[in-house]
């Protein structure tokens, strides 16, 4: 491990990410440390699910036992350490698992695994201390949410793995820490930085955020593919973070997919609200930050200012929502609207009207062509979703009832597999809590170390006032009506029941357009079917960028709501295929 950087390594951005990754960063190249991030909110209720249905031993990523087995060798002889949030439910039970893998290799490597995160037990007692886990983004305390908790976890940050590093510990497994986490924590190690060293520590949460998702930051779901020299073997992202915080973006030699500046900015964007990036340790700005293209597959990312952490801790609760089911249904040719009209009337007098479900969900995507030229172009589809708490009221007898009518409804009937149909429904909660009631644990060699957020430190309160940069006016002149992707970027995804689309442009004369052109108002004239939702705009000239936060678009996260992109994935690439009078100026200088 060189004195001035260490170099962590992610192989995960989610459950069901490539499995032999893990072996491929490890043999790939020189490393320090080996990340895996597992835990979407959607994925804890699944390992909740696996918990009930296995056994209280379970609730853990099972497949990074898999990947430990594959490494645990090599990490012994080349002293990388590993830091992954696979614990999930239960980081106990997967240190305990991962000690017998060692155990039968005959390799000795010290685990440490990290607690507190669970707040299911404390739910009533923390309610009697004032806490109502307000929803952040709907403004209602969970009482009033009419469901059952399922899970609640705490988003713990980074100095828990710090200390079990400083305990000499090899593996650290975390519960639910923040994405970004199992990156500061090891370049807080490296560089013993203080808990507040928060340009540093903003830094280190950049490079996290930057590599949490893996491929995405090396070319995977990239606007500008065609820069992207291979789709084989992409490599996955590494940074190489310095004592003072900046840091390098890359990937292993030999490995396919790119690394520039547009992948590690449309990165940057993912899944952000505020440019002010908040983390338990520290609060990253990151309208504030440099990035550089230095080399091939090389970009440098500096200047990230930090300031104090918020007094709260944010908590992922997932719901039991009820039960949904639904159907899409393909209709086809001329009289959409009529066809579409008869088939949703004779299905809700079939089960007694809309009324007696919770939820009524009725979406036509009229994606059919005038005079087409093929049968696909012809089609259009009729999306029709059902929720209640009632089970049976939406269960096997609503789905006979939606195949019934197929000899006896609209002409060319047939469905197609839009709908996530028949089974519960998960409504994600993002709440906060005073920061005073989290109870972090590091268990390491038989010992347990009680971890103090930064914020219950009396540390002096640290901030950071941004000196706002000058954007030029628009280019002016003679204009073409082009795609607005054929010159922009963008980036899209879920926050919950919120969506964030990050816009980008290449140059300085082309973001003064974007940032002129691409309002709020524009935005919804461009995209008329989120024209109801409220959207919030966030400039971040040092970048080039706009981010869009979209609020309450997917509802009550991504198992709730009834989106064909339940995760709003593919905002972003449709608001590129958006037609916009752009100054030729801008196509002249991006030959």
């Amino acid at each position: 491990m060189s004195d001035n950087v260490i170099k962590i390594a992610n192989c995960s951005g989610y459950y069901g990410d490539k499995l032999s990754a893990a072996k491929e960063m490890v043999d790939g190249g020189p490393i320090d440390v080996l990340t895996g991030d597992y835990l979407a909110e959607l994925t804890m209720t699944i390992l909740f699910n696996q918990k009930m249905q296995r056994g209280e031993d379970k609730g853990y990523v099972g497949t990074f036992l898999k990947q430990v087995k594959a490494v645990a060798k090599t990490c012994k002889e080349e002293n990388i350490k590993i830091v992954t949030n696979a614990g999930g439910l239960n980081p106990s039970s997967m240190a305990n698992e991962i000690e017998k893998i060692l155990e039968e290799l005959n390799i000795s490597l010290k685990v440490a695994y990290i607690t507190g995160d669970d707040l299911m037990p404390r739910i009533d007692s923390l309610k009697e201390e004032g806490e109502s886990f307000l929803n952040i983004d709907k403004n209602i305390p969970i009482d009033k949410s009419g469901c059952q908790i399922l899970t609640a976890n705490a988003y713990l940050g980074a100095w828990g793995i710090k200390e079990a590093l400083d305990e000499g510990a090899d593996i650290v497994v975390c519960p639910r820490v923040t994405d970004a986490a199992v990156v500061i924590g090891p370049a807080a190690w490296k560089f013993n930085w203080k808990r507040d060293d928060y340009d540093a520590l903003a830094g280190a949460l950049a490079a996290g955020h930057i590599i949490e998702c893996g491929c995405q930051a090396t070319g995977g779901n990239y606007s500008f593919f065609k820069e992207v020299p291979s789709f084989n073997n992409v490599g996955y992202p590494i940074a190489e973070i310095k004592n003072d915080g900046s840091f390098y973006i890359t990937k292993h030699p030999g490995t396919g997919g790119l690394v520039s500046a547009g992948t590690v900015t449309a990165q940057l964007l993912y899944e952000i609200s505020t440019p002010a990036y908040l983390n338990p340790d520290v609060i990253a700005h990151f309208d504030t930050l440099n990035i550089e293209e230095v080399s091939k597959d090389r970009v440098y990312v500096s200047g990230c200012r930090g300031s104090s952490p918020t007094s709260t801790h944010k908590v992922c609760i997932n719901l039991a929502g009820g039960y949904r089911n639904g159907m899409e249904f393909i209709l086809t040719g001329i009289d959409i609207e009529e066809k579409a009209q008869i088939i949703t009337d004779a299905l809700f007098n079939s089960v007694g009207g809309k009324e007696q479900f919770d939820e009524v969900s009725i979406l036509l995507d009229r994606t059919d062509k005038k005079d087409p030229n093929s049968n696909e172009e012809a089609m259009a589809s009729l999306r029709i979703s059902v929720k209640s708490k009632d089970p049976d009221l939406v269960g096997r007898m609503f789905t006979a009832k939606m195949i019934e009518l197929a000899l006896a409804n609209y002409p060319g009937f047939f469905t197609g597999g839009g709908v996530r149909s028949g089974g519960p429904v998960l409504v994600y909660w993002p709440a906060l809590i005073d920061s005073k009631h989290i109870k972090e644990t590091v268990h390491v060699d038989g010992k347990e170390i009680n971890v103090k957020p930064t914020n219950q430190l009396n540390l002096e309160e640290s901030y950071y006032q941004k000196q706002p940069i000058e954007i030029p006016p628009p280019p002016s002149g003679e204009t073409l009506n082009k795609p607005l992707g054929e010159l922009f970027g963008a980036r899209s995804g879920d926050k919950g029941g919120c969506a964030n689309i990050g816009v980008w442009a290449k140059s300085e004369n082309a973001f003064s357009f974007l940032n002129n052109y691409l309002t709020v108002k524009k935005i919804k004239e461009l995209m008329p079917d989120i024209r109801e939702f409220e959207i919030d705009r966030y400039e971040l000239p040092n970048i080039l960028s706009l981010n869009f936060y979209i609020h309450d678009i997917l509802e009550d996260g991504v198992s709730s709501n009834t989106r064909k992109d339940g995760q709003a994935k593919s905002l972003g690439e449709y608001l590129r295929a958006k037609y916009a009078d752009i100054p030729k100026s801008l196509f002249e200088e991006n030959i």
